[in-house]
């Protein structure tokens, strides 16, 4: 049961980063084009993947999560944006949305090993 809290709790904090993150281009005045489409359309990808995860949890939806975390950290160099406040942001947002991502799938690989390892009566 902790472990299920410990997911949850991470979904939520990625949910609330997507929240964040959406919404960076308003909060911090960030210049148009890339920054902006680029907190956007992650914003909005990461929010969806919080929310199926709540709903329904699926390791799948963990390793999307921490691609899209990873993507957010390499956008502000593959989009040539790497000297501004965006990029602050992206990576700050796309390294910790990157740690949960591995730390739940690691907390479900661990759920699932203890469950396999528990002798059936």
């Amino acid at each position: 049961m902790e472990e299920w809290c410990n997911l949850r709790l991470c979904d939520v904090v990625n949910l609330s980063l997507a929240v964040v993150l959406f919404f960076s281009p308003w909060l911090f005045d960030l210049s148009g084009g890339a920054p902006w489409q680029t907190a956007s359309i992650v914003g909005i990808i990461i929010a969806v993947l919080s929310i199926a995860a709540l709903a329904a949890f699926a390791v799948w939806e963990e390793w999307l999560m921490l691609v899209a975390g990873l993507a957010l950290i390499v956008a502000p160099w593959l989009l040539a944006f790497q000297d501004s406040q965006a990029m602050t942001i992206d990576v700050a947002i796309g390294v910790v949305v990157a740690v949960l991502a591995a730390s739940e799938a690691w907390l479900a690989r661990d759920q699932t090993d203890v469950r396999n390892l528990k002798p059936e009566i």
